[in-house]
Parts: structure tokens; sequence; C-alpha cells
């Protein structure tokens, strides 16, 4: 029996049966099922059209029952007489459309599903609790520890199976663009379109680096399940762990791919602090005048949005780092939400969506057409594609120091200002708490606001404590001179509900002003009680109205209220980071509910 067994779909056609002795990967192979009478053609969520190696080669007796010859940890890989290593866009598309593990659709692009999971597994994510990593890694919730025996159990089946495919995917690349400080990464795949995926969110190497390649990090993928979880202590056949000692990382029992680049990235979220450089989940763009700005936001603040932005090159859309010489991408590519995408609102990303990108889980009709306004199978449809398929992005990758840093927050309890000026320790403060507000699904009979905190806007991703990365970040702003606002592209006027969605063109025309410095020459309100934020009296194209939400709410005691709640939640969700530290009980008393500033 091998620990690792193949993830099972349930698929409605029938294909012919595996030879005697040989494992299939799944129950049958199909096509894309066609609902017929001319309806769009959509994925069934207990069904996947990338599960289709016919045969496994028999495992060899070196991997399965003779220890006399130990398989290294991580093997050699691209040794392998059966490794595909670093493909070009056309070999994988081949692979990919003769694996039956996508189809082309509109505009030449490559459309997957990534079966049962449509998003990431944060509940089956470990941190391998050995070494240096015991002391320097923040446990708890986010942070699940695993034993180094465990995660080697996990990993050696995940690379005997991979071993004895006939065909195994290698691609060999680079995270993070300054040669100072990037890891050299090899992702190992059982699946032809998760090394499509691989090509174009990592920095690839040249041939003169490929001939010299030896990786720092190595993660392997199979998306079999694990089966003898349960012997181990963990939460189910799913399992995404990370050694930031040896530099390892495995992911099964999934097949969404952003595991895989959110795997590399955790593990610069761990070493680059340790060497001094700020590591950051943000987009980031530069002005012709060398003006780089950072822009930090949860999903649905505007993040993506607000850097496309034709006038500046785009450096990056999610992950960076911030050393000695500025701001750098730790990726190659971008992996956007292709959810409601919409020519006219996102028109740079809508038209990287072609030849050689690659969609996941998007909805077509019987003309191949791509429906992003459709979430019938998932709200979090994605679309990966390099960064050279965005005509304004910085080739290098790289910038000068930040001058402007925005933090941008969706805040539909509408009480929060559209725009307010922070402090050092404000910075601080809004970093450490990464706050969002969200509507919750009517599904769930909830109509309120629900709250969303997450450390450093990406807790998912920080593996070290919150006062690593706010001691690094005050370190930046001291030395050059940055500037950080708080942007609400929420509501105003009122709770979700009530109030109404801050105008994008409002929104635009704030950080405009921030990034061309006219915000400077405005006004600004003394700290408010609840929150000590303070606002720009006025603003070029902003109704003055709008920079006071008082003003915009024609309930003032209902105001009042809200906000006294907002800011007992904020102060509630501070209290693990200052009951711990003094450091951070002086960056408490600057945000809601302290009197630093009052």
């Amino acid at each position: 029996h091998h620990p690792l067994e193949p993830i099972q779909h349930t698929m409605s056609s029938t294909a012919s049966p595996a030879p005697s002795g040989v494992r299939r990967q799944t129950s049958d192979l199909c096509d894309f099922p066609d609902e017929g009478q001319g309806k769009k053609l959509r994925f069934r969520a207990n069904e996947s059209f990338d599960n289709v190696i016919d045969h496994l080669l028999p495992f060899s007796s070196s991997h399965t029952v003779s220890r006399l010859i130990e398989t290294p940890i991580p093997a050699d890989f691209a040794a392998l007489p059966g490794c595909l290593r670093n493909l070009s866009y056309e070999a994988v598309h081949e692979e990919v459309l003769a694996r039956n593990e996508g189809r082309i659709v509109d505009n030449d692009v490559m459309l997957v599903d990534t079966g049962t999971y449509t998003g990431r597994c944060p509940k089956d994510r470990y941190v391998v609790d050995a070494g240096a990593a015991h002391e320097n890694v923040d446990w708890g919730s986010v942070n699940l520890p695993i034993s180094e025996a465990t995660f080697d159990l996990v990993f050696e089946a995940c690379q005997e199976r991979l071993l004895a495919l006939e065909k195994v995917f290698v691609f060999d690349g680079f995270v993070g663009a300054s040669k100072n400080s990037r890891r050299a990464v090899r992702v190992v795949t059982e699946l032809a379109w998760h090394h499509h995926f691989n090509k174009n969110m990592f920095i690839e190497a040249t041939g003169d680096e490929l001939a010299s390649f030896v990786p720092d990090i190595t993660i392997v993928n199979s998306r079999a399940m694990f089966a003898e979880w349960k012997d181990h202590g963990l939460r189910s056949e799913t399992c995404v762990a990370i050694d930031v000692n040896r530099g390892l990382g495995v992911v099964t029992g999934t097949e969404y791919s952003g595991e895989m680049k959110k795997g590399a990235f955790s593990m610069m979220n761990y070493l680059l602090p340790l060497e001094g450089i700020m590591s950051m989940h943000c987009s980031a763009t530069v002005g012709k005048d060398g003006d780089t700005a950072i822009f930090f936001g949860l999903s649905g603040t505007g993040k993506t949005t607000l850097s496309a932005d034709p006038t500046r090159q785009l450096i990056g859309d999610d992950e960076h780092g911030w050393d000695d010489d500025g701001v750098f991408n730790l990726e190659g590519g971008c992996y956007a939400k292709m959810i409601d995408l919409n020519p006219r609102k996102e028109p740079l990303i809508h038209a990287a969506i072609k030849r050689d990108a690659l969609l996941e889980n998007v909805v077509v009709d019987e003309n191949l057409q791509c429906l992003y306004s459709d979430g019938s199978r998932t709200e979090n449809t994605r679309g990966s594609y390099p960064m050279h398929h965005i005509p304004n992005s910085e080739p290098s990758g790289k910038a000068g120091h930040a001058s402007n840093v925005i933090f941008l927050t969706c805040d539909a309890f509408g009480v929060l200002p559209p725009v307010s000026r922070l402090t050092t320790e404000q910075a601080l403060y809004h970093l450490v708490t990464g706050y969002t507000a969200k509507v919750a699904g009517t599904e769930q009979g909830i109509t309120e606001p629900t709250v969303t905190f997450s450390q450093c806007f990406g807790g998912a991703f920080m593996p070290l404590p919150a006062k690593v990365y706010a001691q690094l970040f005050q370190s930046k702003i001291e030395k050059h001179n940055v500037s950080v606002y708080l942007v609400n592209t929420g509501w105003t006027g009122g709770a979700y509900g009530v109030g109404k969605r801050m105008d994008i063109v409002a929104t635009r025309q704030i950080v405009s002003s921030i990034l061309d410095g006219s915000i400077n020459d405005a006004a600004f309100s003394t700290p408010d009680a609840f929150f000590q934020l303070s606002k720009p009296l006025t603003l070029n194209g902003v109704a003055p109205e709008v920079l006071d939400p008082e003003q915009a709410w024609a309930d003032k005691d209902a105001y009042r209220a809200t906000c006294e709640k907002l800011s007992g939640l904020f102060a509630a969700n501070f209290l693990k980071y200052s009951c711990k530290d003094e450091f951070m009980a002086s960056v408490a008393d600057a945000g809601p509910g302290g009197r630093a500033l009052l």
C-alpha cells in the first residue's frame, strides 16, 4: 500500500479500463461536459479535467522496499529520464492539450479546472517545527506546526509518486528580482498545467543559469492525497507544508495552483526579514520620475485595480521585497482574480488574458467565450500571465525606495475617512492590523458587515511575529521619509445597506493626489476621538462631505455608535500583540481606542 492515493473524481463519461496491476490516476477520463441546448459550458464542482495521466510506472524496489539505497530529499529530478524541464510555452501547451488537462478558449487562452479545491487550504497549511524555526516562527492557528518526521513522510511519499511517473515536469527559476537576495526555486509537478502556471509566476532562469542551477527551495506537488493523514495527526488528506530550515515544500491532495507560489512566498517572508529585508504582500508601481508607490490591501479593496495605472510602470501586483537598494518583485508574473473582469474597468488586465495566459475555473459559453461575471463555479476564478503581458510593466522588476505607501481598506461600516494621513506609529498599527470589512453572504442570514484582520495584509503567509515586520517597516519609513496613507474604498454615508460604495472616480483622484504630492497642500483635521485619524479638509476633485464621513451620514447618532463599535473591534484585535510586548503596546496607543494623538 502506498501512502499517496490519487484524488478520485466522479466522471460522467467512460474510458477503457487500466491494464491489470497498473494504477490509474482517476476513475475514468472525460472531456468538458456539454449541458446542451445552446447552454453555457461549465465545470461540475466535483470534476476535474486535468486528471488524465493514464498510467504510473511500477514503483522500483529502491523506492518502496529496499532501504539500502536511500532516495535523497529532495531527489535530483532534473536528472530523471522522464524529466520535462523548463518547457517552452508551445511545448507545455501541447502537453496540456494532449493529456486533456485543459482546452483553448477565446483569445487563444488555455483554460483548466482545479477540481475539488478552487482556493487555498489554510487549515491544512503547516510549517516544520524544528531547528531555528522552532524559536523564530509565530506559532498558532495560521502557522500550524508539523514535526520534521511527519513532513519527511509526506514529502517522501509525494517524491516517490513523482519519481514513478513516466513524465515529470520540472521548473527551475528564481523567486526575487534582486540578485542579492533571490532564491533559486525548483517546482516539480505531476500536472503539465501546473508547469505552465510556474512558468508564468516565477522568474525564468537563463540558459547559463540553468546549466549551473542548484535549487535553494524545492517544492514537490502531487495532487494525490496522503492516505495516512490520520495516523500522523494531520487534519485531512490534503497537506501543504514548508520546511524553512531546509528550503523544502510539499503540496498533496489539492490541484489549486496558488499553493505553489504562496509556499515560495511564505519561505521568503521567513528568510528575507532575518536578513534585514522587508517582505510585503502588496503591489508596487513606479512613476516616470522614479517615485515608487506601494499598495497594501486585502481582496476586494481595489489593490489590483488602483495599481494598474497606465501612467506608471508596474513593478508587481502581489509580492515584493524592500532592501537597501529599493523595492523589488518576488515574482515573474501576475495571478489576478477574473471574477467580473471588465475591459472598461480593468483594461490592462483584460488585455493580458491572451496566448500564454492560463485561466482557472472560468465559465465559458457554447462558443468558448469567457463569462467572467459568472461565479457559479467559484468566485475565486483566476488568471495567471507573465509580467510582459502588461505593456507598462517594469522589465527589471525593481525600482528605488518607496516615497508613498497606501493601505487600502474596504470599510463596509462606512465610518473611516476616504483618506487619512498616518504617523509612523499609526502606519505600524495599520500594517499589523491589516483591516478590511466585507458583507457576509445572505445565505448565512447575516446582513451587517463582518470584520477581517489579516496581519500585514497577508497573515496566511507571514511565518514570523508581527513585531519583526513592523520594526522593518519603521526603519524604512524613518530612513527614507516615507509618507503613509489609509485609503477607504468601501462605503460612505452609512454602512452597507444604507450608504453607498465610494465612487471609484473619487478614489482615483485621492490616489493621484497622493502620488503627485498635491495632497500635501491640503489642511488636515485634528485626530478624531474614535480612530485618531487626520483627514484632509479639502481636496481637488473630492466633495468635502465625502472627505468627512460624519457629514455624509444623515443619522449622526448611528454614525457615532458605529464608530465606537468598529474602534472596539480594532482594539480587541490588537490586544494579542500589545499584551505580549512593550513595543507593540506603544504602537497600540496610536490606534483606535488609544490616546497617543489626542
